[in-house]
């Protein structure tokens, strides 16, 4: 799953490529349960870590406990609840959640104990003794898959002084029935969760261990969730689950469904609404679900490919199931069936044996594929996973380093390159906000998935407008806007424009 920024909160790695440039259903109701005695007018804060899918989850926990009488706050100070939505899948995101907790339990301590601690999610379920028992830091721990069970693990911690704890993994829940609270969302682009688990046992993945085997959605509430977008006026959309494209369900009726079938009549609920997904496998992208970005103009000609590594022999000891070979075959694929298709990946250094001439195999995938965007890391031994039970974790950490810098040094020239080639190319660009730098100028995407910078003028966020490029940074286009205009206009048009046009 692509790792994103939420909060002021990033991996030192990925701070790092940013500078260089680049469970049946239960029945919550208050009544039913007595929460409402509980929760009043008790404010929560929810601070997530993480990937896209802990920002939808950390929506459906907003969801279940707003249902049940809590209030919401984007200020941690108001709380009387804070929740750290928790990522597990390397060290350094678990130990600047344990450098958060002691800051809150200090907090705590200041309101003589007036203040709830909560740890959810993926590191939750793996550190709960820790937690709970050792180091005792949190009130409740809740696993992804028990969420529905908060409110009543709030009621009992506040009621009886002790910790609650549930962090069941469930073989049914997929949250089907709720609608996340997007109260961090830019109300231009939203999250929707069609599947959860993973079934690969990469070996060096704490996924399976933390969020369970591989259950998907019904297709009908996902297209419920995406039509109740539309009319709340979003206007683009991506498709989660740790690997999106083994999505598979069947319906009542006995149809069976595929991912490329579900972006398929995702993308039909409206014309107007942009359909992304993250993250994807190798083995499991099909030429039916190239041939759904090339058909269907509304859905982004941009996919994440995360390769992992460039060496066969390496890929074989992470169990990823594809050669360098049949990786390369694929990416051509993509590129002869969606032309002009842009690709990112995943990338780790220094994992168990690699040797130097390894490292250079990813190096040279690299220069093969040419990657837009990619997301790059040392190698962190999980506990539970099979590399940390049967493969030595041998590469010297300055090996790792150096191996990394090398990476992020020919991925950074890459995108600039990929960049400079975008100038006086014509894009229609979705105005996400204004960007970071200036309230002057409006930041938005690509159909590709790049930035883009330009004068905000009079377009207003959530406009569809076509951006001529001028100029470029590794990690960002600059353009001059030319005009509003729509996904269907843009289609008959072509997206597009590489002859320069006049402003």
């Amino acid at each position: 799953m692509e790792l994103i920024e939420d909060l002021d909160v990033l991996d030192e790695d990925r701070v790092r490529q940013r500078e260089a440039g680049d469970a049946p259903d239960e029945d919550l109701d208050r009544a039913k349960h007595g929460y409402d005695a509980t929760a009043g007018d008790k404010q929560v804060y929810i601070e997530t870590y993480g990937c896209q899918m802990n920002v939808n989850d950390s929506g459906i926990v907003a969801s279940v406990l707003e249902e049940s009488g809590y209030g919401l706050t984007r200020d941690a100070d108001e709380a009387d609840v804070v929740l750290l939505n928790t990522c597990a899948i390397r060290e350094n995101a678990e130990q600047k959640i344990r450098t958060r907790l002691g800051m809150l339990r200090a907090e705590k301590a200041r309101r003589d104990g007036e203040l709830m601690l909560g740890v959810l999610g993926c590191m939750a379920e793996r550190l709960r003794e820790k937690l709970l028992e050792q180091e005792d830091l949190v009130d409740v721990v809740v696993g992804p898959d028990a969420y529905r069970d908060l409110p009543r693990l709030l009621y009992e911690a506040d009621a009886t002084g002790q910790a609650a704890v549930n962090v069941e993994l469930s073989k049914q829940e997929t949250y089907q029935d709720i609608q996340p609270v997007r109260y961090d969302s830019n109300g231009v682009s939203a999250y929707v969760s069609i599947m959860r688990g993973c079934d690969n046992m990469c070996t060096f993945c704490v996924v399976p261990f933390t969020r369970g085997r591989e259950e998907s959605r019904p297709v009908t509430t996902i297209l419920s969730e995406v039509s109740q977008l539309v009319e709340e006026g979003y206007k683009e959309v991506t498709l989660l689950g740790q690997n999106v494209n083994s999505y598979h369900y069947t319906d009542e009726n006995g149809a069976s469904v595929s991912f490329a079938e579900l972006v398929d009549r995702v993308s039909r609920v409206s014309p107007e609404m942009r359909v992304r997904y993250s993250t994807s496998h190798p083995k499991d992208c099909t030429d039916e679900l190239l041939k759904v970005h090339r058909d269907r103009p509304n859905v982004c000609n941009y996919i994440h490919l995360p390769v992992q590594h460039g060496n066969t022999e390496v890929l074989d000891r992470m169990r990823r199931t594809y050669t360098r070979e049949e990786y390369l075959a694929l990416t051509e694929r993509a590129k002869e069936l969606c032309p002009g298709v842009s690709l990112s990946t995943d990338l780790i250094a220094g994992f168990c044996g690699e040797t130097e001439e390894q490292h250079e195999d990813t190096l040279s995938l690299m220069e093969q594929v040419r990657y837009d965007h990619a997301y790059m890391f040392k190698y962190s031994e999980r506990p539970q996973t099979y590399a940390a039970r049967k493969y030595e974790d041998d590469v010297p950490e300055d090996t790792k380093q150096r191996r990394l810098e090398e990476i992020i040094t020919l991925q950074n020239q890459h995108a600039k390159e990929s960049n400079e080639a975008e100038i006086g190319r014509v894009h229609t660009v979705l105005v996400e906000g204004t960007s970071k730098k200036s309230d002057e100028q409006f930041f938005g995407r690509t159909d590709t998935n790049k930035g883009v910078v330009f004068d905000r003028e009079d377009y207003e966020k959530g406009d569809y407008v076509r951006v001529r490029i001028d100029d470029c940074t590794s990690s960002t286009l600059l353009g001059t806007a030319l005009e509003k205009t729509t996904l269907e206009e843009a289609a008959r048009t072509n997206s597009i424009t590489t002859t320069p046009v006049a402003a």
